[in-house]
């Protein structure tokens, strides 16, 4: 049975269009803006959609005021001031009962006689974690095929329970099977001096041909890190050797590591920049190839956005872009060309030249020289330039801002 389409927002090409094709991609399901159930069907679920449906950024759960403002208010200290005021006040609302009147709802039925957990990922969810019936916020924002939904799980008491990344398309599925990976490995590093917290894998799901990895609750008390703060050199260097005295030095020419560069730029001929990419791995190794560096593990996605502050110790996550056998320092440079790029909106020629002071900065305490240094980031800066081209490869389009620009810095930065 089909479920009618009147006034189904999944039908739109915005991004409330674009996430609830994601969580509601059975067309069995009939999701509707207010009203009842249609004929043959039973609610399964309710929304707040806030503000409007036309500028949808948020889908609350309605149904359990305690989990509709825990939705709103958890973690709400990591935010910036602007939202976490806005959201404080919504919370508020959402716990008296109020978000249900204030804000349009989104009606999401099923067939009567179907199990919801047969259709719906939150209720298949909710049987992966066990402990009853699970309650979903999710954050809406614009269709981008790098970017991954992401539910807020809670219990009818507003107790969090985990948060669960979708990952729904040839970018973002081997992106949620990284993170779930990474984080089954670290698991077994707890206590290890300096290595950040990271949170636990709870459940990681196949459904609808989606990959999805249940992530546990961050701490109720995680601040975040300021901006502002220098990096934590101890913590990168934990992530980088888990554990274990520094690795000897191996010169990059002959590493894994190159090797997959090379393999990586011999396949992006798709893009029509096959010959350049393969030219800045040769010049990568006719320029670094002998000089010797420390090979180790890096989280990927080093910023401060993804770190948090907790009993005086460090929390990490988002760890999707984690990888091993990498230059040691790999963290250390993303977190100064991210800074710049992100953060300042400085194009990425000044944010390469932002990786090389921070190198030189902080290089001495990892045991970077000179020469090291400068390899470093110079493999770091083909190293993003790979990633750029593995998320367009897979579907996710070019970031502008890191093409073709960065490849023109790169080849620039090779030739001086």
């Amino acid at each position: 049975m089909t479920a009618p389409a009147s006034r189904d927002p999944r039908s739109r090409t915005d991004g409330l269009g674009w996430v609830t094709r994601a969580l509601f991609g059975d067309d069995r399901v009939a999701v509707t803006v207010g009203g009842a159930a249609p004929a043959g069907h039973r609610v399964a679920a309710r929304y707040a959609v806030v503000p409007s449906v036309s500028r949808a950024r948020f889908l609350l759960p309605l149904g359990a005021h305690r989990a509709t403002a825990a939705s709103l208010l958890a973690y709400n200290a990591l935010r910036p001031p602007t939202v976490r005021a806005v959201r404080a006040a919504l919370g508020g609302l959402s716990r008296i009962g109020a978000a249900g009147r204030v804000f349009p709802t989104l009606t999401v039925s099923v067939p009567a006689g179907v199990p919801a957990a047969e259709l719906l990922l939150t209720a298949r969810l909710a049987e992966a974690l066990g402990g009853g019936p699970l309650h979903a916020g999710c954050g809406v924002r614009p269709p981008d095929p790098n970017h991954k939904p992401t539910l807020q799980l809670f219990t009818a008491d507003g107790r969090p329970r985990g948060y669960a990344k979708i990952g729904w398309n040839c970018a973002t599925r081997p992106l949620v099977t990284v993170e779930a990976a990474a984080l089954r490995a670290l698991a077994g590093l707890a206590g290890v001096p300096d290595h950040p917290a990271t949170p636990r894998l709870l459940a990681e799901v196949d459904w609808a041909g989606q990959r999805i990895a249940v992530v546990e609750p961050l701490p109720p008390r995680v601040r975040g890190v300021p901006t502002s703060d220098p990096p934590r050199i101890a913590a990168l260097l934990a992530v980088a050797r888990r554990g274990r005295p520094p690795a000897p030095p191996r010169p990059l020419a002959g590493s894994p590591f190159l090797a997959r560069l090379a393999a990586e730029a011999a396949r992006a001929d798709a893009t029509g920049v096959r010959g350049r990419a393969v030219a800045a791995v040769a010049a990568l190794e006719r320029r670094h190839g002998p000089t010797a560096v420390e090979f180790g593990h890096w989280h990927g996605d080093w910023v401060p956005w993804n770190l948090g502050r907790h009993d005086g110790g460090l929390v990490a996550w988002d760890w999707e872009h984690s990888g091993r056998d990498v230059p040691v320092g790999f963290d250390l440079a993303h977190d100064a060309f991210q800074r710049a790029l992100v953060l300042r909106g400085e194009p990425a020629a000044a944010a390469a030249a932002q990786v090389d002071a921070q190198l030189d900065r902080y290089g001495d305490r990892i045991g970077l020289g000179p020469a090291q240094r400068r390899a470093v980031a110079d493999a770091y800066l083909v190293e993003m330039w790979l990633r750029t081209w593995r998320l367009a490869d897979a579907g996710a389009g070019w970031n502008p801002a890191l093409h073709p620009v960065l490849l023109d810095v790169i080849e620039k930065r090779h030739i001086g």
